[in-house]
């Protein structure tokens, strides 16, 4: 894993809202080891497409975020894609979903999973 901390404009932050959800997930999995780890791979409609999952297991060229206790990890080439993105997690009348606020992005999809760089 990385031990230096990204640049300012390399940060991705979690909202309040994210880094609980991201909690009350960890515990339901039963693993306080687990992280979540977010990836942009290529794909999707628009270009590029965000991947969550859980981790315990970091590599060398990892970043690693964290609020409130809650650990998020983002290789370095998909940083370069995210660098100033926040991730938020959102309950509507018509669900919930983790969304990634994302600078970066010159279009998106309307599902709001993949999205295009210029």
């Amino acid at each position: 894993m990385n031990e230096m901390s990204p640049s300012p404009d390399r940060k991705v932050g979690l909202t309040e809202s994210a880094a609980k959800r991201i909690g009350e997930l960890i515990a339901l999995e039963g693993d306080a080891s687990l992280m979540l780890r977010l990836t942009v791979s290529g794909g999707g409609c628009s270009g590029f497409q965000y991947g969550f999952s859980f981790d315990n297991a970091t590599q060398a060229d990892d970043h690693l975020f964290e609020r409130n206790g809650v650990k998020m990890v983002i290789d370095d080439t998909s940083l370069d894609l995210l660098a100033g993105a926040e991730v938020d997690f959102v309950e509507d009348l018509v669900g919930s979903s983790f969304q990634v606020k994302n600078p970066n992005a010159t279009s998106s999809c309307g599902c709001g999973s993949s999205f295009a760089v210029a």
